[in-house]
């Protein structure tokens, strides 16, 4: 879980800079982003139906004396909800033609969706988390993250993979990889890095290039790196790790 919040933090908080910095007209480059808003915007409803499906109802079941916590995230995940809806009907209007004013509206609706997002994320690893080391087996704890990558479309498999990868430390690499067909981690070291590392430059070009006289120079940006210096929490891999 916590590797997954790694990159919802990362990518919540690139998704505004990166829209504010599109250049007026650039429908190319807005057509580029709103699709990978589109990819974040289901991501995230997905690991929310995740948790809804097969974490929430065993904790009301077994942590009956915490079941506020239980409905604290259920009202923080329609709280969600409703920024994300905000998200896509303000998306269409300045994917079409890349106006800086529908910019900056969905750049404020994607500010709000974070602010709203990291307080959850939060509350999320400092009050469920223990809950579900006391009260899932490491075999249910351990089909969520299964049933979490059974669940990706085929063809968005290795850029979700290398979103893990990116954030992911080597024990949980392991555990993530340990759970992706031979063929899949053939296919993700023949083609899906490449492919990742390709779709990540695209994405975050305005933000991580500088101009170096006519060629453009990839950078790191540190202070863009959400997920560094993250204090460790339990591994995605098993509640009693």
């Amino acid at each position: 879980m916590v590797v997954i919040h790694r990159i919802f933090r990362r990518e919540s908080g690139l998704l505004a800079r990166l829209v504010r910095a599109v250049s007026p007209g650039d429908t190319a480059r807005a057509e580029l982003l709103a699709e990978n808003i589109e990819e974040y915007l289901t991501g995230l409803h997905h690991h929310h139906s995740l948790e809804e499906e097969l974490i929430w109802p065993l904790l009301s079941e077994r942590a009956s004396g915490h079941q506020e916590v239980v409905e604290l995230m259920k009202n923080q995940h329609q709280a969600i909800d409703i920024t994300l809806a905000a998200i896509s009907t303000t998306l269409p209007f300045w994917r079409e033609r890349a106006h800086k004013d529908a910019g900056e509206l969905l750049a404020g609706a994607l500010d709000e969706h974070r602010e709203i997002l990291l307080v959850h994320l939060d509350h999320e690893e400092k009050l469920v988390l223990p809950l579900i080391e006391d009260h899932l087996t490491v075999a249910e704890w351990d089909r969520v993250g299964k049933h979490g990558l059974e669940t990706v479309p085929k063809d968005k498999l290795m850029l979700a993979l290398g979103a893990i990868l990116e954030e992911a430390n080597p024990q949980e690499r392991a555990y993530f990889l340990a759970r992706v067909p031979a063929v899949g981690r053939l296919a993700l070291r023949l083609v899906g890095r490449r492919q990742y590392a390709r779709r990540r430059r695209l994405v975050r070009d305005d933000l991580y290039t500088v101009q170096a006289g006519t060629r453009t120079v990839f950078a790191d940006a540190p202070s863009l790196q959400v997920g560094a210096g993250v204090a460790p929490f339990r591994a995605y891999g098993s509640p009693h790790s």
